[in-house]
């Protein structure tokens, strides 16, 4: 080991550190230095005391599609399952489209959040195996999820949910299609259109739970109703 420093002893200099060979900086140590991250690591805008959230489920490809008159009564029944169990979680609105499906949901907190998606996720699976016959995974990955904070974004994500089915068809075939109900949607239970358009008739008991929390119950109406005529997506 090396003799320790006394008081009395003479200062080294640069050049003798350097021919000892201990101490300083090393070649090969110290953290490995990142050219590019991936990810970057910042922390999460917290949810507040209660979520409101536009959530998108994605399928495997090559499954049949979820707009089939049996998945769509399947998964209506589904939902009610759900529904009857609501308390800290609630699905208020959803659509249909071929391979991936639209929810608006509230939950009171993260953790509701999360096994009410885990419900969903679940039922979702078994009615697309039980009705097409099959087994193995249905869902591809996880949930896509954006929380919705101001009344603006509820109401973007409403009239994007509920109208999605306008906006593949806007985006499909460069024309605009007739204002009409989209039956794969949660729509005839919807209150907030500006003018009822065909296909409103609602019967029966509903799949899908009523909004609790001020954004989604008449925040949103600050910026006007939903006009069935609006194409999903649009700026307002």
């Amino acid at each position: 080991m090396p003799a320790r420093f006394r008081m009395s002893d003479p200062q080294l200099s640069f050049e003798d550190l350097r021919i000892r060979r201990w101490g300083g900086r090393r070649s090969g140590t110290g953290r490995p230095r990142m050219v590019h991250s991936r990810v970057a690591h910042r922390s999460r805008r917290p949810f507040g005391a209660a979520i409101q959230a536009h959530v998108t489920v994605r399928l495997h490809r090559g499954l049949p599609s979820l707009r089939s008159k049996r998945l769509v009564r399947e998964l209506r029944r589904s939902l009610r399952a759900v529904r009857e169990r609501e308390g800290e979680f609630r699905v208020l609105h959803y659509a249909l489209q071929r391979d991936h499906a639209h929810l608006i949901v509230e939950a009171s907190d993260r953790g509701a959040l999360a096994s009410g998606m885990k419900a969903v996720g679940a039922r979702l699976a078994r009615a697309v195996n039980r009705v097409f016959e099959r087994s193995g995974p249905v869902l591809d990955g996880r949930y896509h999820l954006r929380p919705l904070r101001t009344p603006r974004e509820v109401r973007r994500a409403l009239a994007y949910v509920l109208l999605n089915v306008r906006h593949h068809w806007w985006r499909r075939c460069g024309a605009v299609p007739p204002p009409r109900i989209d039956a794969a949607s949660s729509g005839r239970w919807f209150v907030g259109w500006s003018a009822l358009p065909p296909g409103h008739e609602a019967c029966g008991e509903a799949e899908v739970s009523s909004a609790r929390t001020w954004l989604v119950r008449v925040g949103w109406q600050r910026h006007g109703l939903i006009d069935p005529r609006e194409i999903s997506g649009s700026r307002r």
